[in-house]
């Protein structure tokens, strides 16, 4: 079990963050509750490691959707019959071309977190609705205990504000020391 003395806001998560799930913790009781009585109970690990699943879907989807709409812009630009002696909106076409193409390769990698969220969330199935809700509660800690960023510098740049690099209990740990130390440093120095 994981013990930290801890007052003050920052306590609630690191007691919700329970390593084994038959804590008696109020969070897990509720959660435990709610649930059918065939499902699985996703712990915190469990939990932080499908978040960081969902992450390398999201960006695989953008590379392959990309590639796709490169694919696509390269179809339609084949086939385009261009003089070069003619410029396209005032530019060379030897310019305006590949600008094209990279505009529809970025335009396909911007549908990649779309595709990558619809396969995650039916990769999960019916317990899709217990990540939802761990990812709400998450979120809600990461928001309460993350510092403020307008007093950031080059020197002292916020630690991950969105959380996104968390993937486990220990990485959560090294974030809360992180915003510790960033919050530290602006009141000493500032």
């Amino acid at each position: 079990m994981l013990r930290i003395g801890l007052s003050g806001p920052r306590a609630g998560l690191f007691s919700a963050l329970r390593a084994n799930s038959s804590s008696s913790s109020p969070i897990f009781r509720r959660l435990n509750s709610s649930q059918s009585s065939g499902g699985a109970f996703l712990s915190w690990n469990d939990f932080l490691a499908k978040r960081l699943q969902r992450r390398r879907v999201n960006l695989a989807a953008s590379v392959v959707t990309g590639f796709f709409g490169m694919t696509a812009g390269w179809a339609v630009l084949a086939n385009i019959e261009i003089n070069p002696a003619e410029p396209i909106f005032g530019f060379d076409a030897m310019i305006v071309l590949p600008l094209g193409l990279l505009l529809c390769a970025g335009a396909g990698s911007l549908l990649g977190p779309s595709v990558g969220s619809f396969l995650f969330k039916a990769s999960l199935g019916k317990s899709f609705p217990e990540f939802a809700h761990k990812n709400a509660q998450f979120l809600r800690h990461v928001q309460r205990n993350r510092p403020d960023p307008s007093k950031q510098t080059y020197a002292n740049p916020v630690p991950d504000y969105y959380g996104e690099k968390i993937g486990s209990l220990k990485d959560y740990r090294r974030w809360l020391r992180d915003c510790r130390a960033y919050r530290r440093k602006v009141e000493t120095f500032l």
